[in-house]
């Protein structure tokens, strides 16, 4: 009976150790592909985060919308795009609105409202949207979010390892 509750335990902490691993991996990777906006980015697609700022009715708070380039001659007036805005101390931030004009020749959008943006700084259209799944990811891809559940963690197995293998050294491995 011990061996078997032995193995089942090692299975559990091989299993957790496993998934805490790709855990890890994937927001790693997603940290490693923000943009120069802080928007994590991979190719045409970007995750933007829906905050106060921008809420509305399609989007709500906590949201993550997937959010898909697109060329200037691919938008038409009346799409609802993300674009990122820089304020005076050159904080990026994103901004949401209708396209009230298309300016092919000058490669640029106007809102309805006549902010008028470069297509550098078009993030693109909205293709999907995930509820409240943004909140959460907002939280680990912040910089004490990655620190406490990735770092810290991390540090404290590493010091269990090396106190393992201290004791083994000093007294010897178990004998079955």
């Amino acid at each position: 009976m011990k061996k078997v509750l032995e193995t089942i335990k090692k299975f559990l902490i091989g299993l957790v150790g496993t998934v805490y691993f790709v855990f890890a991996l994937i927001m790693t990777i997603l940290l490693l592909n923000f943009n120069d906006y802080g928007v994590t980015q991979f190719g045409t697609k970007s995750l933007v985060i829906i905050r106060d700022e921008i809420a509305t009715e399609k989007y709500q708070k906590g949201d993550l919308v997937i959010v898909e380039e697109k060329k200037v001659d691919q938008l038409k007036i009346g799409d609802e795009v993300f674009t990122y805005r820089i304020d005076s101390k050159g904080i990026p931030s994103i901004s949401y609105g209708k396209i009230g004009d298309v300016y092919v020749e000058d490669n640029a959008i106007a809102y309805e409202n006549g902010e008028t943006y470069s297509m550098e700084y078009v993030a693109g259209i909205g293709t999907e949207s995930y509820d409240k799944i943004g909140t959460a990811l907002s939280i680990i891809e912040s910089q004490w979010g990655f620190l406490f559940i990735v770092l810290v963690p991390c540090f404290l197995i590493f010091i269990y390892e090396v106190y393992s293998l201290i004791v083994e050294i000093k007294y010897g491995a178990e004998e079955d």
